[in-house]
């Protein structure tokens, strides 16, 4: 279980199978390992909340601050009682593990077409 201090959070829309999906990650800023990735059908503060609750369960994420653009975290954020702010500038490792999951996609596009299940089991693997 990891105590980050610092994770950037943010989603991307992926298409899975032929449905767009939103691709949902969080990176420890200090460390840079992903912490948790996940999928789902929609994007907003129900799914950020959602997969800020899984973090919660899986990190100690009680002293951890945020880094989030908009895409309803900040109401996630106050609905799970954990701290955190805009910040577009300091959230360069998950655009830059968006950028590679891109071209990951985009190389492996044959692992997406099959289901949402083998997107979920090719994106634990990575």
């Amino acid at each position: 279980m990891a105590e980050p201090s610092r994770v950037a959070v943010d989603e991307k829309q992926i298409t899975v199978d032929g449905e767009k999906k939103w691709l949902y990650a969080a990176v420890d800023t200090d460390s840079k390992l992903l912490l948790d990735i996940e999928v789902f059908s929609r994007r907003g503060t129900d799914p950020a909340s959602a997969f800020l609750h899984r973090l919660t369960t899986t990190h100690n994420v009680s002293d951890t601050e945020f880094l989030v653009d908009a895409g309803g975290y900040l109401t996630a954020l106050a609905r799970r009682e954990l701290s955190g702010h805009l910040d577009y500038s300091e959230r360069n490792l998950i655009e830059k593990l968006f950028q590679t999951v891109t071209i990951r996609i985009d190389s492996f596009h044959l692992f997406w077409r099959r289901s949402p299940a083998s997107a979920h089991s090719h994106l634990d693997n990575f």
